[in-house]
């Protein structure tokens, strides 16, 4: 069994140390540290001052061995990696550093946590490693672009999306439904248009539902309610600026998966066009529409939906300039009467950057990768459940 090394005998040494490097012999300090890792094998940062001093030394294989013993010891030491991408930088170049880079940044601390010399090598380690994404993906999209062309439109977009992804500059979505998650569900941002056989009719019922937000909005602008209506003392996270907020409200058209008649008799076109929607049928919880109105500069912080058996049908009908959506890492301008389907337990946000009120229309449907037998099984778990706990929710919002 080793004996521990006397705290004298360390204390001499970094005595050495201070004492030729106050002289500026760097030989005298070099054999300091090499005394110093010879007391303290298992100390990452005695082989990484080591390191650092062969570097300024320009020995830079030396060097490297040095960082290595320390990785050695701490595979995720974050000022290891760092080094260690700096001597592959000067070595090696960029295609050897801007991965190496990658990797010390994933255990880099908050910036505010660092000095500022580290913070400078840490831009450096940004730069580089993004330099290196540029500079690979421009490589592959080219190596690849005949490949490419023989895609689809939305298999173009994934397919981005994959190198995107490969490449970290782009962040990886899946769904994180808040209470309901069926497996084997695709975790897909915006649904391809051609899976909804059904969706030009529904845009061809634009000019119908919109005469009926207006005449609601024109007669009283009654049933319109805010958004989130959370009790005060639940834990809100993001939605403390929104909770029981006139900035976004709706005007809903089902309470609980239960039409409400004298709403939807005021609505004619809404009702007409929601028998063209596969709206799922869950006692309780769905089907559910609405029509959503977000105030001039307000914006729907980034959140996810309650279950990924159904998507959402989004129509806009009063968008003026300036309102965005995101979904997953894909950002898309609404154009009145062109509607999308998308995943809401993937993470979303909307905002208004205007001076006008954006209304759109909203409606759920079953996701087509469900069978009929699938349907029906998702509403009796969600049924019985429900009977257990005693539990009525409210609207499907």
């Amino acid at each position: 069994m080793s004996q521990p090394t006397p705290a004298a005998d360390i204390a001499a040494v970094h005595q050495q140390i201070r004492q030729a490097l106050a002289a500026g012999d760097l030989s005298a300090a070099q054999s300091g540290f090499e005394a110093l890792v010879a007391l303290r094998p298992r100390d990452p940062g005695a082989w990484l001052n080591l390191a650092g001093l062969r570097r300024q030394r320009n020995d830079l294989d030396a060097a490297m061995a040095a960082v290595r013993r320390a990785l050695e010891i701490e595979p995720r030491h974050f000022h290891a990696l760092l080094m260690h991408a700096s001597l592959l930088e000067r070595a090696a170049g960029l295609r050897a550093a801007g991965p190496a880079y990658a990797i010390a940044l994933v255990q880099a601390p908050p910036d505010e946590e660092l000095d500022a010399t580290t913070r400078q090598t840490v831009a450096h380690a940004r730069a580089v490693s993004q330099a290196h994404a540029r500079e690979l993906g421009g490589h592959i999209r080219e190596q690849t672009a005949a490949t490419r062309d023989r895609c689809s439109g939305t298999e173009k977009r994934r397919l981005d999306a994959f190198i995107d992804t490969t490449l970290r500059v782009r962040p990886r979505y899946q769904q994180e439904p808040m209470e309901y998650y069926y497996p084997g569900l695709p975790p897909i941002w915006f649904h391809d248009r051609s899976r909804f056989p059904w969706l030009e009719a529904f845009e061809a019922a634009t000019d119908a539902i919109r005469e009926d937000l207006l005449a609601i909005q024109r007669e009283d602008n009654g049933g319109f309610a805010p958004y989130i209506q959370y009790e005060p003392h639940l834990p809100l996270d993001q939605w403390h600026e929104l909770n029981h907020s006139p900035k976004w409200t709706a005007y809903h058209f089902f309470e609980s998966g239960a039409p409400i008649e004298a709403r939807l008799a005021r609505a004619p076109g809404v009702r007409e066009a929601l028998k063209l929607l596969p709206q799922p049928s869950v006692q309780l919880r769905s089907p559910t529409a609405l029509f959503s109105a977000l105030r001039p500069g307000a914006r729907i912080p980034p959140h996810t939906g309650v279950a990924n058996f159904r998507l959402l049908v989004h129509l806009p009908l009063v968008i003026p300039p300036g309102c965005g959506f995101r979904v997953g890492a894909e950002t898309r301008e609404w154009r009145a009467g062109e509607a999308w389907v998308f995943d809401d337990t993937i993470e979303h946000e909307a905002w208004n950057g205007s001076d006008e009120l954006r209304t759109i229309m909203i409606a759920d449907i079953w996701s087509p990768f469900l069978s009929p037998e699938e349907r029906a099984a998702i509403a009796a778990v969600i049924a019985s459940t429900d009977a257990y706990q005693g539990v009525r929710p409210g609207p499907d919002a």
